[in-house]
């Protein structure tokens, strides 16, 4: 069991579970499924998934330090410039494809191109690479494409859904706050996990924006070693700076929290599809690998540099596990396109482009990258 344990943490498999769980509940027993679903959502989606992407966030904050593979700047900042491609491109092209489907209503939820799913993204990425740069690299690279979703939706939202203002003084607080903290030399976990942390959910929470992100702020000011350990080492027991007690605290919690995410989210009714429901789901997995390789062309061309062993084939690949909008797709939907068919449309197109999993696998089998890099086709 102990093993069985180990390799379902390692590949994230508690995720895909739930989810395979969810599609089949809510399609046989719709009315117990939302009834039991929406019981849990919030304790799921808001509360325990925050230890989830803290550790994902711990991942990044290591690999950005001496030593690590997003080390020096320049190649940390690379897929800010890149998340720049990612969008655009793909935004473009729903523009384009939307109108030729004659469904111009679905216009109305372009900002759910932008979404990136993280938890989906993350596994795939895992299932495909491995302990390999191009994860971190991801998921900086998709936090970085959803913080731009946010700001469109800021921009574009008809409702008083998002409130830049609650969130930007909350989040200042939560930012000071562990810079203090942080100058005060404070080796304990908690102050900065309950006061910083909490400052920076109420943030995300009461701004109308994604609370299970309210560490991604704050853990970088969490006392961390000063090298590198490794990609995705786990924190050994003689490690005692506070990163490291994050991990092995929150470590297992965090998977049985993946699982409920999965059992929780991916629960959408399969309707029929139409016409308005394909713009979405083509625009991000034709659009996103497309734009993520114009990208990284642009930051390559004003200095900044790839993580070692990154090329053409693994970018490829991580555009498509990008397309992956699913459960943030949904959100910015939500809050973009009031209820209706154009919603029903949107929502579809976002459950459709979880496919971009399967078809990345595909590309990395064809291409010959990440687990696939000794194979022949």
């Amino acid at each position: 069991m102990p093993r069985l344990w180990h390799f379902a943490a390692e590949y994230l498999l508690l995720l895909p579970i739930g989810a395979a769980i969810a599609v089949i509940w809510a399609n046989t027993a719709p009315e117990s499924y939302f009834r039991v679903t929406a019981s849990l959502q919030f304790i799921v989606n808001d509360v325990a998934m925050v230890f989830f992407f803290g550790l994902v966030a711990k991942e990044i904050v290591e690999a950005t330090i001496p030593g690590g593979v997003l080390h020096p700047w320049r190649r940390a900042a690379l897929p800010f410039v890149a998340s720049l491609g990612l969008t655009f491109v793909p935004l473009a092209l729903f523009a384009v494809l939307v109108p030729m489907f004659d469904e111009r209503r679905v216009l109305q939820g372009w900002p759910a191109v932008f979404a990136t799913d993280v938890a989906f993204g993350y596994f795939a990425a895992r299932l495909i690479f491995g302990r390999h740069a191009a994860v971190p690299f991801f998921v900086l690279l998709a936090i970085c494409a959803n913080c731009l979703g946010l700001v469109a939706l800021a921009a574009t939202s008809t409702e008083a859904a998002v409130s830049p203002a609650v969130a930007a003084a909350l989040m200042a607080l939560a930012v000071i706050l562990a810079v203090m903290l942080r100058q005060l030399r404070v080796r304990s976990l908690w102050p900065y996990l309950v006061g910083a942390g909490g400052f920076s959910w109420c943030a995300l929470y009461f701004g109308g924006l994604e609370p299970a992100f309210a560490l991604l702020p704050v853990l970088p000011f969490v006392p961390h070693g000063r090298r590198d350990p490794g990609f995705f080492v786990d924190a050994p027991a003689a490690a005692h700076d506070p990163l490291s007690r994050f991990e092995r605290l929150f470590r297992h919690p965090a998977q049985i929290a993946l699982g409920l995410f999965g059992l929780v989210a991916a629960g959408v009714p399969l309707r029929a599809l139409d016409w308005g429901t394909l713009g979405l789901p083509l625009s991000v997995l034709i659009g996103k690998p497309i734009g993520l390789l114009a990208g990284v062309g642009l930051a390559r061309a004003i200095g900044l540099h790839l993580p070692p062993g990154m090329g053409w084939r693994q970018l490829t690949v991580l555009g498509l596990i990008a397309s992956v909008g699913f459960t943030v797709a949904l959100f910015f939907a939500t809050a973009a396109v009031g209820p209706g068919p154009t919603l029903s449309a949107l929502k579809m197109g976002a459950l459709v482009s979880a496919a971009g999993v399967l078809v990345a696998l595909g590309a990395a089998l064809l291409l010959r990258t990440g687990r696939f890099a000794d194979q022949t086709v």
